[in-house]
């Protein structure tokens, strides 16, 4: 385990679906919360021009599970506006596949105190 990772819990939500932006339900009904989203240069860049050289970005998604406030779920179309995906559904190898067909890694599922921490790091097309 990295350091400063923290302990991994057993199987992360089988599904998660935004309800408001940065908000996300479980199967179980629980709510989880974007606390950070990093976008970093995507590491499949190789060089200013060269053929087959990416610019798209990486994304990693920090979702901590915590109750909110109930409010009424937006409809899809109010929620097209974030950089991320509206459903995720977990899939082997410890990864989700978004609505648009995009593999996500689970970079950490571990709990931070008595929160529940979920990282997700975006993959490169073709992963």
């Amino acid at each position: 385990m990295a350091s400063g990772a923290s302990p991994w819990l057993a199987v992360p939500p089988q599904l998660l679906w935004a309800v408001r932006p940065g908000i996300y339900e479980d199967e179980k009904g629980r709510t989880w919360v974007t606390v950070v989203v990093r976008l970093s240069p995507s590491q499949r860049a190789r060089g200013r021009g060269s053929p087959g050289s990416t610019h798209e970005p990486s994304i990693t998604v920090h979702m901590w599970q915590m109750p909110v406030h109930p409010q009424e779920p937006m409809s899809p179309s109010q929620l097209t506006l974030s950089q991320l995906p509206l459903m995720w559904q977990l899939y082997p190898g410890r990864r989700y596949r978004a609505m648009d067909s995009r593999l996500w890694e689970v970079v950490d599922h571990g709990q931070i105190a008595s929160t529940e921490q979920l990282i997700l790091a975006q993959l490169p097309p073709g992963q």
